[in-house]
C-alpha cells in the first residue's frame, strides 16, 4: 500500500492490526469492547534524527515490518478511510519477526 504521507524525523506511519472480532469460544465481541491495538504494520518511516555533528542516524524500522508499540502511544489518523498511528520510533517496543 502506498501513501501519500512521510513522517519527519523519527516517527513511523503505522496500520494497527484489529485483533478478531470473536473470541476462541465463538463470541462475538462488540467494537466497545474489543482491546485498543498493539500491533501494526509499518507503512512509511521517516528521515532520521540527526546527531550533534549533523550526520542522520537511521531508524531500526522500515516499511513492511510488523511492529508492537505501546497501548496509548502515537497520534491517531484518518486518511482514506483507514484509522493510522504516527508516532516515534522510541515509542515502538519491538518487531515481530514472521
Amino acid at each position: 500500500m502506498s501513501i501519500s504521507l512521510k513522517p519527519l524525523g523519527n516517527r513511523v506511519v503505522i496500520e494497527p492490526i484489529e485483533d478478531e472480532d470473536v473470541t476462541p469460544g465463538g463470541i462475538v465481541l462488540p467494537e466497545t469492547a474489543k482491546e485498543k491495538p498493539q500491533k501494526g504494520k509499518v507503512l512509511a518511516v521517516g528521515p532520521g534524527e540527526r546527531n550533534d555533528s549533523g550526520d542522520k542516524i537511521a531508524l531500526d524500522v522500515e516499511e513492511g515490518n510488523t511492529v508492537l508499540f505501546a497501548k496509548y502511544s502515537g497520534t491517531e489518523i484518518k486518511l482514506d478511510g483507514k484509522k493510522l498511528l504516527i508516532l516515534r520510533e522510541s515509542d515502538l517496543l519491538a518487531i515481530v519477526d514472521g
